[in-house]
């Protein structure tokens, strides 16, 4: 995929999506959800394949990709990929729905739709009532999670995302635009969404002053704190993932600025794959299959606050658990760590404190706050995952760098107690 072709239909792109009229769309407003949707327990006559629907007296399509063991008796997360300007809900597949569809490991269902005019105009809310008649057909005849719908896209894509936020907040748990902007129009954006925005601080074709708009509206809805988070330098090859302090619990902001042009899976300096997929998967993945939070009245409130102290007594010596991954480069790398609560009691407020090698200092991270950057580290729970439940895991990572050592860390202690690492 090349740039000349963003840059082509760019303004057809815009003119569309100044088109669109705000206007409330009948249709999928589904609130806090129900334990599973009408297709838990039957049989299934949808497979892989490529459907067509009725939607506003048209004839629209979708592809649709399901766990290779699929069960009607597990309720599955749902995911709906959505395509760039002049591309089709067959890119979307072929790239494995932005890498998404090899790290679910078969535990969601991808749904691909197919824009008119090979894009998302979205004129009177046409395609949001496509998603939503989509997920109607979908979610009565397979078993999904309400409480586990997302939507991400690049590009024009991206703009789609961004206006299902906009108008189904009850509907979607969290969204993630890749280079998105205001070009498919948001009919409503007041309303709480988990929101990762990704953006290239050299992008061609839709500044990064475009994504950062569409980022501002969920920093406003989710009452998280207004900030600058920071952007790479140019030519540092190199991403920047911020977690916004301050968003209502449920309701996390992330934003990732990467050195790079308008490309949907940017990639690292000499890393050989690109990091979207990874972080994606997890912003998504942090919200348990549980009805989410009950929607707030519209509007931000009052920040509560993101790092709660522990409300429970620690855990017994050796009750929890921690793993770390590496992915490491040149002189910087990125650090996943899962920590596991094996004791008998809940945890209401956590703080893993590990000792990174020497010559590593913490740029960045996400699902976690960290304090000092070097030496020994203490990595405190914001506000949506501050509950850890016997025998339940939490991830959170930090990007660093390093100075030819990129190891991973060690003596991990949970709320002051040694924590294993086998």
């Amino acid at each position: 995929m090349t740039e000349r072709p963003w840059r082509r239909y760019l303004g057809a792109a815009v003119a569309a999506g100044t088109m669109l009229v705000a206007a409330g769309v009948v249709g999928l407003t589904g609130g806090t959800a129900s334990a599973a949707t009408a297709g838990c327990g039957k049989t299934p006559t949808l497979r892989d394949g490529t459907y067509t629907v009725q939607s506003g007296g048209q004839n629209r399509s979708y592809i649709l990709r399901l766990p290779a063991n699929y069960s009607s008796s597990r309720a599955y997360r749902l995911v709906v990929g959505l395509h760039w300007l002049n591309g089709s809900a067959n890119d979307v597949v072929g790239n494995g729905f932005y890498g998404l569809q090899q790290r679910a490991e078969n535990s969601a269902i991808f749904v691909a739709p197919q824009g008119l005019d090979a894009g998302w105009a979205n004129t009177g809310g046409r395609d949001v009532t496509l998603v939503d008649d989509i997920l109607r057909v979908v979610e009565n005849d397979l078993c999904v999670d309400p409480a586990q719908r997302f939507a991400l896209g690049f590009s024009y894509g991206g703009a789609m995302s961004y206006a299902l936020a906009c108008a189904r907040p009850t509907v979607f748990r969290a969204v993630a635009p890749i280079a998105g902007a205001q070009l498919s129009g948001c009919a409503g954006g007041t309303q709480p969404v988990a929101y990762f925005g990704i953006h290239g601080t050299r992008d061609s074709v839709l500044n990064i002053s475009q994504g950062r708009s569409i980022r501002d509206t969920f920093v406003r809805a989710n009452g998280c704190t207004a900030q600058n988070p920071p952007e790479p330098a140019q030519n540092s090859g190199t991403h920047i993932t911020t977690a916004y302090s301050g968003c209502r619990a449920g309701y996390p902001v992330q934003w990732a600025a990467h050195d790079g042009d308008h490309v949907p899976l940017p990639t690292d300096r000499n890393a050989s794959t690109s990091w979207v997929s990874a972080e994606v998967w997890r912003f998504f993945t942090q919200f348990g299959s549980t009805t989410p939070p009950s929607s707030p009245t519209p509007g931000p409130s009052t920040p509560g606050p993101t790092t709660p102290g522990p409300t429970t007594p620690a855990p017994e010596t050796g009750a929890c658990r921690a793993t770390a991954t590496i992915n490491a480069w040149n002189n910087g790398l990125t650090s996943n760590i899962t920590v596991t609560n094996t004791g008998s009691a809940a945890i209401n407020g956590w703080a893993l404190a590990f000792t990174l090698p020497a010559g590593q200092s913490i740029t960045g991270g996400w699902n976690a706050t960290y304090s000092p950057t070097s030496g020994r580290v203490t990595a405190t729970n914001v506000g949506y995952n501050a509950n850890l439940a016997p025998g339940a895991s939490v991830s959170f990572g930090f990007q660093a760098t390093h100075n030819g050592n990129s190891g991973a860390p060690s003596t991990y202690a949970l709320n002051g107690s040694a924590c294993t690492t086998a």
